[in-house]
């Protein structure tokens, strides 16, 4: 069981991943990584964050580049706390950044900085 579950959309954010499990490992917090795409698999993402909640998971961290759903999407599907980190995919992570951080009113996701794992 895991108290966090970090969700890439894309194996290539990968070492993004790695790097917060590692931090949150370091402090106790148990937390593991999922593979699913916003984009490609949404009922993938629907199925992960079900079944994650039945588990016990806390919170959800969602890592991704270019256009950022996958944080929106897991808040769409959950109350519990939703951390986006955009990836720098394409303009310096700007529009992963201005994705996140412009989630609708009403969906809460909290967006950290570029890269910031």
């Amino acid at each position: 069981m895991s108290d966090v579950l970090v969700v890439i959309g894309s194996m290539s954010d990968k070492e993004y991943a790695l790097k917060a499990v590692e931090m949150l490992n370091s402090l106790g917090v148990k937390a593991r990584v999922e593979v699913a795409s916003a984009h490609r698999t949404p009922e993938m993402v629907k199925t992960l964050v079900e079944t994650a909640e039945k588990e016990g998971v806390c919170v959800f961290i969602a890592m991704a580049g270019l256009s950022a759903l996958l944080p929106s999407l897991i808040a769409a599907y959950t109350i519990k706390p939703v951390i986006g980190v955009p990836i720098k995919r394409s303009l310096e992570g700007l529009d992963s950044l201005l994705s996140i951080a412009q989630t609708p009113q009403g969906v809460p996701v909290a967006c950290v900085g570029i890269d910031n794992a």
